[in-house]
């Protein structure tokens, strides 16, 4: 099958489509994730996602140019450990069209190459069934239960650990 996205770094020059693609996708991004629809957040945002410890990447559709999704790669630990934390999700109308499932192998690829890392890990909260099943058609396992992780939307949110490493 033709490749029907390429994943690139967020940029400044991404503000204005990509927080027009977070204001559309409220409803379908809660209650598992919030990116901020502002501009400072954004800005400050781009300015920690470009290394050494994490790199954030837009899913775009090859056939329009859209975005169809964000994956970020961060916390990166090198040293014996040589690993990082993989978040993402879909932007409103790309969902369920195999997208996100090509981006997140591109991303893959990239963190087991060029960023050379050994391991990455996805938290995810037990209810997002459709991030469960991304990380394993991408080829992840589940490692693990951590009770009150992350702090979701103002409380403390039990999540599994999902991994996959570099072969």
């Amino acid at each position: 099958m033709a490749p029907r996205v390429r994943i690139v770094p967020v940029c400044l020059d991404d503000e204005a489509e990509y927080l027009d693609a977070v204001r559309r996708s409220v409803t379908l991004h809660r209650p598992w994730v919030s990116p901020s629809p502002h501009p400072e957040p954004f800005r400050a945002r781009v300015q920690r996602m470009h290394g050494p410890v994490n790199h954030s990447f837009l899913v775009r559709r090859l056939d329009t140019g859209a975005l169809a999704g964000d994956i970020e790669i961060t916390n990166i630990v090198r040293g014996l450990f040589q690993s990082g934390y993989v978040g993402y999700f879909a932007f409103a109308g790309h969902e369920r069209q195999g997208f996100m499932r090509e981006g997140l192998r591109l991303a893959i690829r990239q963190a087991f190459g060029p960023l050379k890392l050994h391991r990455l890990e996805a938290n995810i909260q037990p209810g997002n069934v459709a991030s469960i099943a991304l990380v394993k058609a991408c080829g992840f396992t589940r490692e693990g239960y951590s009770p009150r992780y992350l702090k979701i939307r103002g409380r403390w949110r039990d999540h599994e650990r999902w991994a996959i490493l570099a072969r």
